[in-house]
């Protein structure tokens, strides 16, 4: 380990130490202008945080992202069983935390009905705050980095917030509704209060509000995203922040409305959906087909979408050899280039944000710029050769 990772390792423990206060003073409270948001390219979105390096939905790996140059970071947001919003992608901690060392939780194996399926596990609503804070975070996929494993905690969505708020530059957060039904099925608020509305009030707490590109927006940008178009449509007339519809594979219907992915992506139901949300979220592999690990002509869901003045956000973009198709000749820097300048895409959600950015400052020519490759980067020629054959 070089030195720059090695103060790199040092600060994140220093967070999982201090979570609990400010890791330096406020905007407010030194008010020096911070670095806007770019807005001139597709926005890159950081997939539970900079995942494919660190444990996901960490603050860690929050703070990874935002060193490496993403627009935004993005959140799965569930529930405890005593009603405080998580940072958690999975209903189940047993994938990525290090429950199964916790001999006094053995007794919490559960079994419920998720989204029409039995599912076995330790469910994240059937423990307290203080419960789920004894917990550390593990690396999803075996075949990533599992030396920063049972490291850092699980944190709440406020604490994400202010690591976004913190943040030497503005930086975007891109919260999800997750499994809205089931977390209504199994956690109550008081004042007969649902799930969504909690995640509504802890928005506006911390100030974020204003539709798409608006002054307030800008200052504190952030998508809402779910897969549950109800959700949606009930927090329309709560915030007028900009929303995104997340849209599962082919085969899979809403959890909460039962459609099918061909009554969701149709003209008519983009018709109607477009007055709650500024874009969708698509599984990218629906954009554009893939068999025998080769991509095939693509849908017109992207130009469709764009027609409804819809933005559209794809995930998930990986690195790693097993994600690439063989189109992509085992190359990133090739897939990031075909969806946003073949399929125009308008943001993508990635496990390694560092790579989209550095792609991005390489290749994309700022307003007012003449020269967007670094000159000095060893690659600069190439990607100025590749530029040149494209003309």
């Amino acid at each position: 380990m070089n030195s720059s990772s090695c103060v790199i390792v040092t600060f994140l423990l220093l967070f999982v130490g201090c979570s609990a206060r400010r890791l330096y003073s406020l905007p407010s409270d030194n008010k020096i202008a911070k670095k806007p948001l770019q807005t001139f390219r597709a926005f890159n979105v950081a997939h539970r945080g900079s995942n494919g390096e660190l444990p996901e939905e960490t603050g860690p790996a929050y703070l990874r992202a935002i060193e490496e140059g993403t627009d935004f970071i993005e959140t799965d947001i569930l529930a405890s069983k005593d009603g405080v919003l998580m940072c958690h992608h999975d209903v189940t901690l047993d994938e990525t935390t290090d429950i199964a060392k916790h001999k006094e939780f053995a007794d919490r194996v559960k079994t419920y009905e998720v989204e029409g399926k039995n599912q076995t596990g330790f469910f994240i609503f059937d423990f307290t705050l203080k419960e789920l804070k004894t917990l550390r975070a593990n690396q999803r996929f075996a075949f990533r980095d599992q030396q920063y494993n049972g490291k850092f905690a699980i944190i709440t969505f406020e604490e994400y917030i202010q690591i976004a708020i913190n943040a030497p530059r503005v930086i975007g957060i891109y919260p999800e509704i997750k499994n809205p039904v089931l977390m209504n099925q199994h956690v109550k608020w008081s004042k007969g209060k649902k799930f969504e509305d909690v995640f509504v009030e802890i928005l506006k707490k911390y100030g974020y509000k204003g539709s798409y590109l608006s002054k307030e927006w800008l200052n504190q940008p952030c998508f809402i995203q779910s897969f549950a178009p109800s959700s949606l449509v009930r927090i329309h007339n709560q915030t007028d922040l900009p929303k995104i519809f997340l849209i599962d594979d082919v085969d899979v219907r809403t959890q909460d409305t039962n459609q099918t992915y061909a009554e969701i992506t149709s003209d008519q139901y983009f018709s109607y959906i477009k007055e709650y949300v500024v874009g969708i979220g698509p599984w990218k592999d629906t954009i554009v087909p893939v068999q025998n690990n080769y991509t095939q002509t693509p849908t017109d869901l992207v130009t469709r979408a764009h027609a409804h003045n819809l933005q559209v956000h794809p995930y998930t973009f990986r690195n790693e050899n097993r994600y690439l198709h063989f189109n992509f000749c085992e190359d990133p820097y090739m897939e990031f280039d075909y969806w946003i300048n073949t399929i125009g895409v308008d943001g993508l959600f990635t496990d390694f944000t560092g790579s989209l950015h550095r792609y991005q400052e390489w290749t994309s020519q700022s307003p007012g710029t003449h020269l967007a490759v670094h000159t000095s980067h060893p690659n600069a020629l190439l990607f100025q050769l590749a530029k040149a054959a494209k003309l």
